[in-house]
């Protein structure tokens, strides 16, 4: 094998720990997956969500491949303090902005996606993070989401009654950006990933539709024939010498 190959196949090899979860990513709904996910620019009306289900390192890459959602970001809400910080969170939750276009996805879709992406039924914590910060809320924006989000919760209690839904519905008073470190932080652990698209500044990288949806391909969290098409596009840009990865 040329030592060529061989810096390829170690490369590639790289990446299989992102290759397709069909466990982790059949928990998404279907129909949120079902539209293809492509390239798009910025349309002229874009809608927020906000949502705590768990720390949000994980919570951000559960949104980040949906067909017509454009970025993600973390932060913190749902409390008093003024300007709260990961170690010093206060009162707050530990929360996940998406922003989407409405033509493309619709609100109870991405509702649909925050009830399949945690355990709402569990008090105090969420998995092995224990601690207010991690509670589940659904934070609205009007009478439309709240009432969307209500019938949603309604749904899920249904499911069983033999615990209960833990999750709060809030009006969103104020979303208070995380730190630069916590933003696209599955994408983070992935140095080569980080490399392909260029390397961004960190506010281009917040902003990034590319980086968005990498983030939650780095998560193993996009659906699973999605997860399978990046995985093709970025071997094919490896085997091509290794340009800077514009689309997936």
């Amino acid at each position: 094998m040329n030592p060529a190959h061989s810096a390829f196949c170690a490369l590639l090899i790289s990446l299989l720990f992102v290759c397709p979860d069909p466990i982790g990513a059949a928990r998404l709904t279907d129909r949120a997956h079902s539209r293809q996910s492509t390239a798009i620019q910025q349309p002229q009306s874009v809608r927020a969500a906000v949502f705590a289900l768990g720390s949000f390192w994980r919570s951000e890459s559960a949104f980040g491949c949906l067909p017509g959602v454009i970025r993600t970001s973390v932060g913190y809400a749902g409390g008093l303090k003024t300007n709260p910080e990961y170690r010093n969170p206060g009162d707050h939750a530990e929360c996940v902005k998406v922003e989407y276009d409405p033509r493309k996805i619709q609100y109870s879709e991405l509702l649909d996606v925050f009830w399949a992406s945690h355990d709402s039924r569990q008090v105090f914590g969420q998995g092995p993070d224990v601690g207010n910060q991690y509670r589940s809320i659904i934070f609205t924006n009007g009478t439309v989401e709240v009432r969307l989000a209500a019938a949603s919760k309604e749904r899920e209690q249904a499911k069983s009654r033999s615990s209960v839904v833990t999750t709060k519905i809030l009006p969103l008073p104020a979303f208070y950006p995380a730190e630069a470190e916590h933003q696209k932080f599955e994408l983070k652990r992935r140095p080569l990933l980080l490399q392909l698209i260029g390397n961004l500044p960190e506010e281009e990288l917040l902003a990034s539709l590319l980086a968005t949806k990498l983030n939650a391909y780095a998560g193993g969290l996009c659906a699973p024939h999605i997860q399978k098409r990046i995985y093709s596009k970025i071997g094919d840009v490896l085997r091509n010498g290794w340009p800077v990865l514009r689309e997936i």
